[in-house]
């Protein structure tokens, strides 16, 4: 308190206490603003996720097939006998009532009962996710990594022999189908080619029969050629969206400065140019990392594993309405919640985001 103001109180005692200035004002309402952010974007989420779950009701609906027939295994059976498998499943309800119903167990965490497996859509679920984890998580973090190295590289040696080469073979494998380049693996180093001997299983993800230290040496040696893929078909677009980002800043004024202090090219890239540019590239990786939940369902059918993906193909092939919800139900939750994620992240990086 200042001494002006102490006597100012000393001779009105009924006078309100003076306050001194602080800087916690600018910073309250920068964290007020942030949470104004923060809940609109959840919001956001939370309304874009209950769009999903109409969605997904309806839309699957209009792929052709009967549930109850395959059911049957195709053995002849009565009209009583099919009439009892519908409404065992709830399909002789009229369509608004089976809607009201999946809406309401799906807010309790109850996605169904899926008709070929006979069993819970979330048990199903929760035995492929580790799966899938395992292989496009491996895939996610090499590919990321990969890409920002390269695109980083590449920017800042731009028009070089080196930023030609590694633009051009980004571009070429981000534009090959990944189901066409599995399958050529699978060819080339599974089953053999010419001098080639098959070096790796062709499918699934293991060999079974082994425990311990084995069991992880079988499923690494399954997993090569999936991982090998993804990478191949992934990494290009970080590559070029880092490599696009960093082409904008490095034409800064600040960069100028950096240099003309005497910094090494290395340290101005590294401390300067790569932190101001990631905010494309934090949005790619969040959006990659949903989709590490949601697998690549091609990549899992060419090499049988038995994740997310493949499960999916095998409830579209009934088709099995309730796995299907709720397989695309998971997917998109999971690419919803990751954008979520980075829009909160945004102003962590950059504080002008969501002013």
């Amino acid at each position: 308190m200042t001494a002006d103001a102490a006597s100012a109180r000393t001779a009105r005692p009924d006078a309100p206490p003076t306050r001194e200035p602080s800087d916690r004002g600018p910073r309250a309402r920068g964290r007020t603003a942030y949470l104004r952010y923060a809940a609109g974007k959840a919001g956001g989420a939370v309304v874009s996720l209950l769009a999903v779950l109409v969605t997904s009701f309806f839309l699957f609906r209009l792929i052709p097939g009967d549930p109850v027939k395959f059911m049957t295994g195709g053995r002849p059976v009565s009209a009583e006998q099919l009439a009892a498998y519908r409404r065992e499943f709830g399909l002789d309800l009229p369509l608004w009532e089976q809607f009201t119903d999946y809406c309401g167990k799906a807010l309790t965490g109850d996605l169904g009962t899926s008709y070929q497996f006979r069993a819970p859509v979330i048990d199903k679920i929760a035995d492929a996710l580790p799966n899938t984890l395992l292989l496009t998580g491996t895939a996610f973090v090499l590919y990321s990594a990969l890409g920002i190295f390269l695109g980083t590289r590449s920017a800042w040696h731009h028009g070089r022999i080196g930023d030609r080469v590694n633009t051009g073979l980004a571009l070429t494998l981000y534009s090959i189908p990944s189901f066409w380049l599995g399958l050529l693996l699978v060819i080339v180093f599974s089953v053999g080619a010419g001098p080639i001997p098959g070096l790796f299983p062709t499918g699934g993800m293991e060999s079974g029969g082994k425990e311990g230290l084995a069991y992880a040496v079988d499923v690494a040696h399954h997993l090569v050629l999936p991982v090998i893929t993804l990478v191949a078909v992934e990494y290009g677009q970080t590559l070029l969206v880092t490599r696009s980002a960093l082409l904008d800043e490095m034409g800064s004024d600040y960069l100028t400065t950096a240099r003309a202090k005497g910094l090494r090219d290395d340290l101005v890239r590294r401390r300067h140019a790569v932190p101001n540019a990631l905010l494309p590239t934090v949005t790619l990786i969040f959006v990659n990392l949903g989709r590490t939940v949601a697998g690549v369902i091609l990549v899992e059918t060419v090499f049988s594993w038995p994740g997310l993906g493949g499960l999916f193909y095998q409830a579209l092939s009934v088709p099995d309405l309730p796995l299907i919800q709720g397989l695309f139900f998971v997917f998109a939750a999971a690419v919803i919640v990751m954008n979520t994620l980075a829009d909160l992240v945004y102003p962590l990086l950059d504080p002008r985001v969501g002013r």
